[in-house]
């Protein structure tokens, strides 16, 4: 029977709770307003993760400020993950910031844009196929 997951990812979801709580509580840096870990990747051996993590401010010069003071503060956020987790090996974490709730924010602005603009010129294209297949349809 196979399992139904490998044990990086319950390893790596584990790490994502315990530095969430960690950022959370223990991290009093003001440079961290808001930070959210989004994913954890693991090595196969358990030697390094990668911290996917957003931030309220989208600010580039503030998500480089932020990133900087995760990796400063990496050996102590990986000494306190070591005495949550009472794990064999502690991986190295490296932090990336995760881009990929900002572009989604601004690919929804885009298309709602679209929309508003084909509804006050008059260019409804998709009202006017929901019109034929509904016709099609009776």
């Amino acid at each position: 029977m196979a399992r139904e997951y490998a044990r990086t990812d319950r390893v790596g979801q584990q790490i994502q709770k315990e530095i969430a709580v960690i950022l959370m509580r223990e991290i009093k840096d003001p440079r961290l307003s808001m930070t959210t870990v989004s994913a954890v990747e693991l090595t196969r051996d358990l030697a390094y993760a990668k911290i996917f993590v957003t931030f309220f401010n989208d600010n580039p010069d503030e998500i480089k400020a932020s990133l900087d003071v995760l990796a400063e503060a990496e050996g102590y956020i990986r000494s306190l993950l070591g005495k949550r987790l009472r794990a064999r090996i502690m991986p190295h974490l490296r932090f990336v910031y995760d881009s990929s709730m900002s572009e989604g924010v601004r690919m929804s602005a885009l298309v709602d844009k679209a929309v508003a603009s084909d509804k006050k010129t008059g260019n409804s294209s998709v009202d006017d196929e929901q019109d034929n297949d509904s016709e099609q349809g009776e």
